[in-house]
């Protein structure tokens, strides 16, 4: 096996785990988000989020790594790199509020398609026709689940396709320094960019106290999804190509499902079933075509 210089490798294995691992968490993020948009002012969300994040990952840095964890050979790139992830959230967030989240998670799934069209010229990858047509499947059964006739969601969707771009490049640019910076210092430096923006924003909204024990947990709980979330994704880049680590983003689609019914009562339709067979078929074949081409 052919090893990168610096951190991570090529190991398209554990960049699958890492990334489903990452599926499993934004759901949660999300739906807590929902949950809490509902009740309180979506900038103060963002702060919670953010202050989560700084506040944790400080806490399980700093021991082991020190003053080295805000040390990046590329700050330049690490800096774009908090404003994009910035960006995404406050657009996804955004839409959450008027789109039920496996629609908002079936949207999102552009995403990879800009991934893998950006690699080439970005990253250098060689994208072959069987994964672009695996993408592009995957692709048709979001919009299957869009049904892009649904006029109530038209809004919320322009605002997910806003976070599908932004994360885009979010993603490529974690692929850029990963192999240059540790995952502890991205993501230690892409929380403390969310948190200053966010903290910049906070004094021109409202705040409202959380009500109750449970709102008190689940604004704690934002930056701790949000926090391992992306630490996962960092992860997934340092030992997979982006071209194959951003289509198993389509994993999230069955955890916003499965809160979106027993958190929202959004109990998907069939065209809800359909899509996300799919996108997961599509999923599997893009994980095991890249294992096909790595044992040749």
């Amino acid at each position: 096996m052919n090893q990168r210089i610096g951190f991570g490798g090529d190991s398209p294995l554990r960049a699958v785990i890492y990334m489903v691992l990452a599926g499993l968490l934004f759901p949660l993020l999300n739906a807590s988000v929902k949950y809490l948009g509902a009740r309180y002012p979506v900038p103060e969300i963002f702060w919670a989020r953010y202050a989560g994040h700084v506040v944790f990952c400080l806490a399980a840095v700093l021991p082991r790594h020190g003053l080295s964890a805000f040390v990046s050979r590329r700050p330049g790139t690490q800096a774009w790199r908090s404003i994009l992830l910035f960006a995404a959230s406050a657009f996804y967030f955004l839409g959450l509020q008027i789109v039920d989240l496996p629609t908002a998670a079936a949207i999102s799934f552009v995403g990879p398609i800009i991934v893998t069209a950006l690699s080439v010229p970005m990253l250098g990858e060689k994208v072959g026709v069987r994964r672009w047509t695996a993408v592009l499947v995957g692709f048709a059964g979001a919009v299957i689940i869009i049904r892009p006739d649904a006029g109530t969601v038209q809004w919320g969707a322009v605002l997910i396709l806003l976070d599908a771009l932004c994360y885009a490049f979010y993603q490529i640019l974690a692929r850029k320094v990963g192999s240059v910076d540790p995952a502890a210092v991205s993501i230690t430096l892409s929380g403390i960019g969310g948190f200053v923006i966010s903290t910049a924003i906070l004094p021109f909204s409202t705040i409202i106290v959380p009500v109750g024990a449970v709102d008190w947990l689940i604004f704690a709980l934002v930056g701790v999804w949000g926090l391992l979330g992306h630490f996962f994704v960092i992860k997934a880049y340092q030992w997979g190509s982006a071209s194959l680590v951003a289509p198993l983003c389509y994993s999230e689609l069955i955890g916003a499902t499965l809160l979106g019914y027993l958190i929202f009562a959004e109990l998907p339709d069939l065209f809800v079933w359909a899509g996300a067979a799919v996108i997961i078929a599509s999923g599997l074949y893009i994980a095991y075509r890249e294992h096909r081409l790595r044992r040749r």
